[in-house]
C-alpha cells in the first residue's frame, strides 16, 4: 500500500512539473523556435520601451556574499533587473533584504542555473517577495524539497517556466544576454546543466557560468561560441572540475569573481584553479575575502568596488599556513607532517586555536 501511494505521489509531482513547462512551450521537452523568438522580441520591446536612451546608463553586477553558494544581482540605471541564483535556503532573508536595499520591487528575469540547494535555495523567497517577469530554468529536475518549494512559489504566483535554450538571447534594457549552455539534454552531473549567460553591454561583457564543469565548457568551445569576456564568474566556486585552461584562454578575462565560503570544507577555490587564473594574469576577487562585490560598467570600462584584487591567492606562506582535519598544530606548506588533508587558514586565525609546528619553525 505504501509503495502504491509513493508511486501516485511521484506521478502527481511529475504531472505538475510537466504543466509548468508546457505553460510556456509547445511540449515539456522542447520549445519551438517561433515561440522563443516571439518571447525574445516581446522582452526586447518591453525592456527597451521602458529604458531611457541616454549615454549615462550603467550596469551594476552585484556578487552577493552568500558564503559557499551563488547569488548575482544585475541592474541597470532604469532598475531593469536579473537575479542569477539566490544562495542556500538559509540565505533567503539575506538575499531578499539585499535586493530590497537596492530599491528594487520588480525582477525582470530570475535565473536558477541548476537545481542544487546552494544556487536555488532562496529562489522561492525571492519569488514570494517581488514582482517577477520571467523564470528561466534548465530542463533538469530534482526531487528535493528545495526544488519543490521553488516550483510551488512559481505556481502560487501563476508564473511559468521559460526553459533555458542555448543559442537564444534576451535583453535587459540595452544589454544583450545570450544563453550559451546547457548544450545537451542529459548529463551525469547536475552541475553541467548550469545555465551559462554572457551579458554584453556596449564594449563590455560578463560571463556567468553557474557550476558548469569541464564537460559543458568543452561543448561551448566545440560549438564555437564567442566566449571572450571582460569578467568571468568562475565556475563551481573555483573547483578543479571547472575552468579548464582552454576555456579560460578562450574567455580571456581581465577580472575573475569567485563566490565561495570562508574556510569551506571543499577547499574551494582550489590551488590548481588559482594558479591557472594567475598564469593568465587575471585579477581575482573573492567573496570570502571581500564580502559583497559590485562590478560597475559604463559600457567601456568596468570598475570593481574593492580597491585591490587578491592576486596573492597563490597562497603566501608568510600570511597563510595549513592545518589538518584532526591536528592541533599549524604548518608551512611543505611540512612533512601534512599528509592527504591540508586546509589553508590565515596565520592570524590559526594562532587563535592552534599551536605552531615545531618542525616548521613558524
Amino acid at each position: 500500500m505504501f509503495k502504491k501511494s509513493k508511486k501516485i505521489i511521484s506521478l502527481i509531482f511529475f504531472i505538475a512539473l510537466t504543466l509548468l513547462f508546457t505553460a510556456c512551450s509547445t511540449s515539456n521537452t522542447d520549445i519551438s523556435n517561433n515561440e522563443f523568438e516571439k518571447y525574445k522580441k516581446e522582452d526586447q520591446l518591453n525592456t527597451l520601451d521602458n529604458t531611457k536612451s541616454n549615454n549615462d546608463n550603467i550596469i551594476k553586477v552585484h556578487f552577493i556574499d552568500v558564503g559557499q553558494a551563488d547569488s548575482i544581482l544585475i541592474q541597470d540605471s532604469n532598475n531593469n533587473t536579473i537575479l542569477i541564483d539566490a544562495g542556500n535556503n538559509d540565505d533567503s532573508d539575506l538575499v531578499v533584504n539585499y535586493i530590497k536595499s537596492q530599491d528594487i520591487d520588480t525582477i525582470n528575469y530570475i535565473v536558477g542555473t541548476h537545481p542544487h540547494e546552494d544556487h536555488i535555495g532562496g529562489l522561492d523567497s525571492v519569488i514570494d517577495n517581488f514582482d517577477i517577469g520571467k523564470v528561466i530554468l534548465p530542463k533538469a529536475t530534482s526531487t528535493t524539497k528545495t526544488y519543490k518549494d521553488v516550483l510551488l512559489s512559481i505556481k502560487n504566483k501563476k508564473l511559468s517556466i521559460t526553459p533555458a535554450i542555448a543559442g537564444k538571447s534576451f535583453f535587459l534594457g540595452d544589454a544583450k544576454c545570450e544563453i550559451l549552455a546547457p548544450n545537451n539534454s542529459e548529463y551525469d552531473d547536475l552541475n553541467n546543466y548550469s545555465v551559462v549567460i554572457k551579458l554584453t553591454y556596449k564594449n563590455n561583457s560578463f560571463l556567468f557560468t553557474g557550476d558548469c564543469e569541464d564537460v559543458s565548457e568543452e561543448e561551448m568551445l566545440s560549438l564555437g561560441y564567442n566566449l571572450k569576456s571582460d569578467l568571468l564568474k568562475v565556475g563551481h566556486h573555483g573547483s578543479n572540475s571547472s575552468t579548464s585552461l582552454s576555456f579560460l584562454k578562450s574567455v580571456s578575462p581581465k577580472y575573475a569573481i569567485i563566490s565561495v565560503g570562508k574556510n569551506n570544507k571543499y577547499n574551494h577555490p582550489t590551488q590548481e584553479t588559482l594558479d591557472k587564473l594567475n598564469s593568465q594574469n587575471v585579477n581575482i576577487y573573492r567573496t570570502d575575502e571581500l564580502g559583497n562585490i559590485i562590478a560597475t560598467s559604463d559600457g567601456d570600462n568596468i570598475v570593481i568596488n574593492k580597491a585591490s584584487p587578491i592576486n596573492s591567492t597563490s597562497i603566501d606562506t608568510t600570511q597563510y599556513v595549513y592545518i589538518t582535519k584532526t591536528g592541533k598544530r599549524y604548518h608551512k606548506k611543505n611540512c612533512s607532517f601534512l599528509k592527504s588533508t591540508t586546509i589553508p587558514i590565515s596565520l592570524k586565525e590559526a594562532q587563535k586555536s592552534y599551536t605552531p609546528c615545531s618542525k616548521c619553525d613558524i
